[in-house]
């Protein structure tokens, strides 16, 4: 019911940016409405007990993943918020057998993640999944316009510190004499700095296309918009541009970097073993080529992770905003930009599964860490 909600509270002046509403079956909503537990959390699950045999298999989607959503949301935020502190501080202390051109990025993109949990995850998804609760939010905090500058800035810093991560190990990897010049700590710094920048002030445009009215409801905009920014199609072709940059472009960039990274390191590690070969009978472990391969698991898992991640959201916000342009053949369901959100958010907290599954080092102290805490009661105790 997410956005069949969304019609009692709007004025009629705005009714018309919900054309895309027309296919809903109300006759499927009035049976029930009066015995549902609005203040419960978990109406939508009631709603589908209600309503189960009158409801389409593409609504019913819809409401369960609203149902879902209540406890996944918090659920995330409960781990992603800790899981990103731990590999911030963690990788901080330089201490995981990284370079600390490496140790830059990754603990840059934790801190881009940790605030896209903050921003979009405990600020955006969780009112929303909980609206019925947050009403006050509509009415006393104007401020969304703000908000989501500082929530898509967050958001582009997470997309575009895992391209330059990317971008740095092709160099370290594919570049032997840029690698001295490129792949240094004081680079990662000004690199990871500017695109920070530049994300802001990218993002800057927000402000003006939205209102300070937050609507509690998910779509690729979630302030209030006026009719002539939402069928304008000056402010769709910034708005398509904005989803080509992010993530369309990082996608490419990933996919291609990878691709040249894996032709490199297949045509060395077949011209190292018959050099190998050649000068030895024996075939003796060979630690460069261990680092490498070890260096490459972490590359490709972490922007694997990303692809897979981002893709369905990408893919719907692209067509939801071609769809309000008049073009209904692209029309795709609600419940997939919910799917896309729910993985989408999902990618925020993973990283540092990543870093404990291909790092020992990292799960090394990962564990000093955690046990911590434990050896100072114990110590205070005896």
């Amino acid at each position: 019911m997410g956005r069949n909600l969304r019609i009692m509270d709007w004025n009629i002046t705005t009714m018309g940016r919900n054309l895309r509403t027309i296919d809903w079956n109300i006759t499927t909503m009035g049976r029930n409405l009066r015995t549902i537990d609005w203040s419960s959390p978990f109406w939508v699950f009631q709603y589908l007990h209600d309503d189960y045999d009158s409801i389409s298999i593409e609504w019913w989607i819809f409401y369960a993943l609203m149902g879902i959503k209540v406890i996944y949301y918090p659920l995330l935020v409960a781990v992603g918020v800790p899981v990103n502190l731990l590999t911030i501080l963690i990788m901080s202390r330089g201490k995981c057998g990284l370079s600390k051109c490496v140790t830059r990025y990754l603990v840059a993109m934790a801190e881009a993640d940790l605030l896209v949990v903050i921003t979009d995850l405990i600020l955006r998804q969780i009112p929303i999944a909980y609206m019925f609760h947050f009403q006050f939010v509509k009415r006393s905090i104007p401020v969304c316009n703000i908000h989501a500058v500082l929530l898509f800035a967050a958001t582009d810093c997470s997309v575009w510190f895992t391209v330059t991560f990317t971008f740095d190990r092709f160099v370290a990897i594919c570049c032997q004499k840029l690698k001295t010049k490129y792949c240094t700590e004081r680079t990662a710094a000004v690199v990871l700095g500017t695109v920070t920048v530049l994300s802001c002030l990218k993002n800057i445009f927000w402000y003006f296309m939205f209102t300070g009215r937050y609507m509690l409801v998910n779509e690729p905009w979630f302030c209030d918009v006026t009719l002539n920014f939402l069928y304008s199609r000056v402010w769709a072709a910034i708005e398509l541009l904005y989803y080509i940059l992010t993530p369309g472009v990082p996608f490419v960039l990933i996919l291609l970097l990878n691709a040249l990274t894996v032709r490199h390191i297949l045509v060395a590690s077949r011209a190292r073993r018959r050099l190998r070969g050649n000068s030895s009978g024996e075939n003796p472990r060979d630690p460069e080529m261990e680092n490498r391969r070890k260096s490459i698991i972490l590359l490709f898992v972490i922007s694997g992770n990303f692809i897979l991640f981002w893709a369905l959201y990408m893919v719907f916000s692209i067509c939801n905003r071609i769809y309000y342009l008049g073009y209904s053949s692209v029309y795709l369901h609600s419940f997939v930009q919910e799917i896309g959100l729910m993985l989408q958010l999902l990618s925020c907290c993973t990283n540092t599964c990543i870093y404990a599954v291909t790092q020992t080092k990292f799960r090394e102290q990962l564990k000093n860490v955690v046990k911590y805490p434990f050896t100072v009661i114990v110590n205070f105790i005896k």
